[in-house]
């Protein structure tokens, strides 16, 4: 009699699950078949090392006899395992693998070539030998595996983000041959999917049935210890699977993705590792599954394959040919998306937000798109689209897409494709979305099992349309559907990880002081260029060092959130950028003022683009420092004064000191006075006589809350931590004044922030300066602690502004809503401003990222210790330096302002005795001129866009792209020096045109100039050429048309995108970047 059609859910569901599961019967169910016939290895020896040796190297050491469960170690260590493989020959016809587990991850080596990863954490845990072992084939081979003493998520003590485990070791748990199912492999996939579908679309859904029933009957009819009932089975999938969808459904496009973090809870090296592990895996099932498409995202990933795994680059390379291995991103690491500079994003999404500035820049280095998942990991507001427009500050759209799915880790599972499906936001507005699959954070990648899950689910009825795509296809399906899509304006706040602006103090002021130094060296070798005959502009030197910083700014290094050793090495990272970037500084100011009438002495160099005057403290002989007031023209350089004694300025500062023990600072534009204990009680604009301090309130006031966030130490503080506000009191009596006035007056204090940490400041006003700095000092040795300093102002305003990249934006300082609230802290570069009409108060600082301003208190950020990722929790000696500055129009001063403190140092470090770095400096033994002299002389001719926007606060300024509908602008400016021309006796003065973004035409003498010539001539001093293809016109002429993409040149310009994948402008790397962004503004 037949088995009845009625059947129970769950126990139905549970049978098949039983039937597939890895854990449960498996000695009768199809999972225990998935192998055959297995036999140990022949022989297995290894030698163990604590350096990560080539493989050449590697195979000439001594191996010793070695068993199957022995320890190696400890951790960061490397053992190599010499496998020695005899294949059976009654498995001629069979697929042959070799099965391997172990606690580190493996690489298998074979003939000298990486060719599978192993990661037991990865699902990684077997290497095919041959798909098919003929007669003719080798039945013994010997192969490397190359085991790192690290898992997938390093080797946490306790914890995935605990620090490392020093003592850990590791052991091998299987080493054998065994026969491989194919066909058991099939059936368990399709019978996994069928599960997934009954399970995904729940008991009220028609189609969920028919998959139970089908997997029900497929258990039925297959004996896992006959293979003959398998096609019996297969064919009852087959025939579910073949049921087609409607046109109407959603359509997923599938891609590859390893996401590997740069540094993180392992060391760069091991990183480079992970790399060939991961994508040689990739090239395999690249191999095995021509539709199978994998995305990189990260260029100095693909660096370091291409120098340690040549051969494994040059497979890639064929595959990126044939359109499978698709580089994507646009910069050199995933770097974070807040505290690089604007600068550093030109070259550069898993980051910690996604800065307001992006848009722009990515539209001027040809990038249109955008993909990230990050923000679906908001604590507190969901993001409303996952397919939208994102505007960024200056109007610059561009195409962002964040997969429904809310992970680059999918599996290929049915739970995932219908939660892709079933979470999008845009429904009805587009159609199409992307799902990310491969294991990530420490690499692994995609296995062959998830990409026959999805090749199955390719067009099944009741499930949306699953096919292997690329980022390509995907965001041309979404601009398809674009036309309803909505905008959204500003930043992409992330509300988690907002600790990282502020967690490893060093890290940050490292990352600033670097960005600066480049960007100097930029500066000043430019310029050189164009005055010095002789002066080669170290091209290859500062791409060196900008992707030496680039490295640093990868969103688990920048952020302070990698473990101590990413952290040391960080650390060494930028003292070889501060070294070598100084003597680039040298040689470049050297260059520029080689030549000059006058005695020997001291230049101070001015690296901004506006006129400044500031008292600098300048070395005199015998090594001693005095003050002296400098103005140095923009952009150019002066002498520094010779006299010993100089002249005292007409309106000095007054430095008094009450019988209270307070002290104020008066210079006839501010008027600061200081408590006792250190607190600003009164900051007075004189001329008005507004006070910027909130009565019956103090500023420079430091407070410590306790730091216990949830779970992610050092990534996170929450909002809890403002209840436990303590401010820290200063002893009366320790105040005193340092400099009494004259050029500059100075007071100083101590104050004792807990048990075991301390701090010193000084607070100085020089004269003339419209706002008080504070160098401040700390010996912080506090465990889930946060310090920060706090400014009440005499300000009310609904929004206060912060810097970002090349501009700023406002923020709410109240909490009407959840988006308010969750922006509880935030972060800003150089300032933060706080202004109704007519007067403000805004905060400086040289090396500070996190912020906020609630109601009317602007706080900065200071300290956080992130005890789990440094268990030593010790940042000795720490000195930012901050600035307080009020005034009427506060922001719209702020752009002159900012530069004394953080934009632009010159010189090796010895000219500023012990005051902070600024831009105005002086490489010692410089001959110069006797009178201050301008670096560049320029006019603006021409021109359809008028003078060119410098959003406030920005050091760099940039040119926005013109909005939609209207010509860019267009500006026209010479050369300050003549220049050689093949053919012409003598020197030509050149006439520059840039229009948009684009160095657009080079000209003079009636002729017009080549522009790789231009540059070719700029690099390495050769002659220019004449360009036959133009007619000439004269600098006044009208433009005869503007400049279309296939216009540009592709051996130079790469088709009007950024120069070779570097993400920026094409000409900002070569000598002529600052004359071609600044000169129209001077």
């Amino acid at each position: 009699m037949a088995a009845p059609a009625l059947k129970h859910w769950r126990t139905t569901l549970e049978r098949v699950e039983k039937f597939v599961s890895p854990l449960y019967f498996t000695d009768c169910n199809l999972h225990g078949r998935l192998f055959g016939d297995s036999c140990p290895v022949a022989a297995l020896s290894s030698f163990q090392t604590p350096e990560r040796l080539p493989y050449q190297e590697a195979v000439r050491q001594e191996f010793r006899p070695a068993q199957i469960g022995d320890s190696f170690g400890p951790t960061w260590w490397t053992c190599w395992f010499r496998v020695e493989l005899t294949i059976p020959e009654a498995w001629v016809g069979q697929e042959v693998h070799l099965r391997w587990e172990s606690d580190g991850e493996g690489l298998v080596w074979r003939d000298g070539e990486p060719v599978q990863g192993l990661t037991k954490e990865g699902e990684k845990t077997s290497y095919v030998l041959t798909d098919r072992l003929e007669e003719g084939d080798p039945r013994s081979l010997t192969l490397y595996v190359e085991v790192a003493c690290n898992g997938l998520l390093g080797a946490g003590k306790g914890s995935m983000i605990a620090a490392p485990d020093p003592e850990k070791m590791f052991q091998v748990s299987r080493a054998e041959l065994a026969v491989f199912r194919r066909d058991v492999h099939r059936l368990l996939v399709d019978l996994e999917l069928l599960l997934g579908i009954a399970k995904g679309l729940g008991e009220d859904n028609q189609r969920s049935f028919q998959a139970l029933y089908t997997a029900n009957q497929m258990v039925n009819v297959c004996d896992p210890a006959q293979p003959e009932t398998f096609p019996v089975a297969q064919a009852l999938a087959s025939r579910f699977f073949g049921q087609r969808g409607g046109e109407s459904q959603h359509t997923i496009h599938a891609m590859g993705h390893c996401h590997i973090d740069t540094a993180w809870l392992w060391p760069f090296k091991e990183t480079v590792r992970k790399c060939a592990r991961s994508w040689v895996t990739a090239v395999q099932l690249m191999e095995q599954n021509p539709e199978f498409i994998f995305a990189c995202s990260q260029a100095q990933q693909l660096e370091w394959v291409k120098s340690h795994y040549p051969g494994l680059h040059a497979r890639l390379q064929e595959f990126a040919c044939r359109g499978q291995f698709v580089p994507v991103g646009g910069t050199w690491v995933e770097m974070d998306g807040n505290l690089p500079s604007g600068e550093a994003m030109f070259w550069l999404p898993d980051t910690f937000g996604y800065s307001a500035q992006l848009p722009q820049i990515m539209r001027s280095c040809g990038i249109r798109h955008f993909l990230t998942q990050k923000l679906s990991w908001n604590l507190v507001n969901s993001f409303p689209h996952h397919t939208f427009f994102w505007e960024g500050l200056d109007g610059s759209r561009v195409l962002a897409h964040f997969p429904p799915g809310d992970s680059y880790g999918m599996q290929g599972s049915v739970e995932e494709v219908l939660k892709t499906v079933v979470k999008n936001r845009d429904k009805g507005r587009t159609n199409h979305s992307a799902f990310l699959f491969g294991f990530g954070d420490g690499g692994g990648g995609p296995t062959q099992m998830m990409v026959d899950r999805l090749k199955r689910l390719h067009n099944t009825d009741g499930l949306p349309r699953v096919q292997l795509s690329s980022p390509g296809r995907l965001f041309s399906a979404l601009e398809t559907d674009s036309g309803q899509l909505c905008t959204w304006v500003g930043e992409l706040f992330l509300e988690l990880h907002n600790g990282t602006y502020t967690t490893h103090a060093q890290i940050k002021k490292g990352n600033r002081e670097c960005e600066r130094i480049l960007h100097d060296v930029e500066l000043l070798s430019s310029l050189a260029v164009a005055r010095s005959a002789q002066f080669l502009y170290p091209a290859a030197q500062l791409q060196d060092l900008w992707r030496l910083l680039l490295l640093n700014q990868f969103h688990d290094v920048v952020t302070g959130s990698c473990i101590e050793l990413v952290a040391e090495e960080a650390m060494c990272h930028y003292e070889d950028i501060r070294a070598h970037g100084n003597t680039l500084l040298s040689a470049a100011a050297t260059a520029l003022c080689a030549g000059e009438p006058g005695p020997e002495g001291l230049l101070i160099v001015n690296t901004l683009p506006w006129k400044r005057t500031e008292v600098l403290a300048l070395p005199r002989p015998g090594g001693a420092h005095s003050l002296a007031l400098v103005t140095v023209p923009s952009m150019g350089y002066a002498p520094a004064p010779t006299s010993l004694q100089p002249l005292p300025p007409q309106q000095p500062v007054f430095v008094v000191q009450e019988t209270d023990g307070s002290v104020t600072l008066d210079n006839g534009i501010i008027r600061v006075r200081l408590d006792p204990t250190g607190c600003l009680t009164s900051l007075v604009l004189v001329a008005s006589g507004r006070e910027a301090i909130a009565e019956g309130t103090v500023g420079n006031q430091f407070v410590l809350f306790d730091d216990v966030p949830l779970y992610w130490d050092a990534w996170d503080v929450m909002d809890y931590h403002l209840e436990t506000r303590k401010p820290v009191r200063g002893q009366a009596g320790t105040l005193a004044v340092g400099i009494e006035g004259g050029m500059r007056g100075s007071a100083w204090f101590l104050l004792q922030i807990g048990p075991n940490s301390r701090l010193s400041q000084e607070v100085v006003l020089d004269v003339g300066c419209p706002y008080v700095r504070f160098h401040t000092e700390v010996h912080w040795h506090e465990a889930h602690k946060f310090l920060k300093v706090e400014f009440p102002a005499r300000v009310r305003s609904p929004q206060a502004t912060y810097e970002v990249q090349f501009g700023h934006l406002q923020r709410p300082t109240h909490h009407n809503t959840s988006w308010d609230w969750a922006r509880f802290e935030v972060w800003a570069h150089r300032w933060m401003d706080l202004s109704e009409h007519g007067f403000g108060l805004a905060l400086l600082n040289d090396c500070k990222y996190g912020a906020s301003v609630r109601g009317n208190v602007l706080s900065l950020s200071l300290l956080i210790p992130g005890r789990w990722r440094y268990p030593r929790c010790l940042q000795p000696q720490l000195p930012p330096v901050g600035a307080a500055c009020p005034g009427p129009g506060t922001r719209c001063r702020l752009e002159r302002l900012l530069g004394v403190l953080a934009c632009g140092s010159v010189g090796d470090g010895q000219t500023g005795g012990d005051q902070p770095p600024g831009p105005l400096a002086g490489p010692p033994a410089v001959r110069g001129p006797r009178q201050p002299r301008r670096l560049l002389a320029a006019h603006v001719a021409a021109g359809s866009g008028g003078r060119p926007l410098r959003p406030p606060g920005a050091a760099r300024p940039r040119w926005p792209p013109a909005p939609s509908g209207r010509p860019p602008e267009a500006h026209l400016f010479s050369l300050p020096s003549a220049v050689p021309v093949a053919g012409a006796a003598t020197p030509t003065k050149l006439s520059l045109l840039r229009v948009g973004f684009c160095l657009w035409k080079a000209w003079g003498g009636g002729a017009h100039f080549h522009l790789p010539s231009l540059i070719h001539h700029l690099l390495n001093n050769k002659p220019l050429t004449q360009e036959p293809c133009y007619s000439p016109c004269t600098p006044k002429g009208p433009i005869p048309r503007l400049p279309r993409e296939e216009d540009f040149s592709p051996g130079i310009w790469g088709q009007g995108q950024d120069l070779q994948g570097l993400g920026c402008s094409p000409w900002e790397r070569f000598g002529i970047s600052v004359a071609t962004g600044w000169l129209g503004d001077l």
